[in-house]
């Protein structure tokens, strides 16, 4: 029950931000392995959501990386135990 509540509040966290720079709950990051490509959001009790971006064009740096700060679509991919 407990994740289950924080995690509607990070659903409505995500909601509400234009952005990942707005996003200060569940410290949100990058997943070191994925090189960019997917953000990790704490949720609690040691679970984790699991973020990609899901534009059909995904905005990219110029060094061809994923530029979070212009990501405004995303889907969840996991809801999982933080294995770190």
């Amino acid at each position: 029950p407990a994740v289950a509540e924080t995690l509607k509040h990070r659903l409505a966290d995500l909601r509400a931000a234009t952005s990942f720079a707005d996003l200060v709950a569940g410290r949100p990051r990058l997943l070191d392995d994925t090189d960019s490509q997917v953000m990790v959001v704490d949720v609690s009790e040691g679970y984790r959501m699991v973020l990609s971006a899901n534009h059909p064009a995904k905005p990219l740096t110029e060094s061809g990386k994923l530029d979070w700060s212009k990501v405004s679509r995303i889907r969840v991919l996991s809801i999982e135990r933080d294995h770190a």
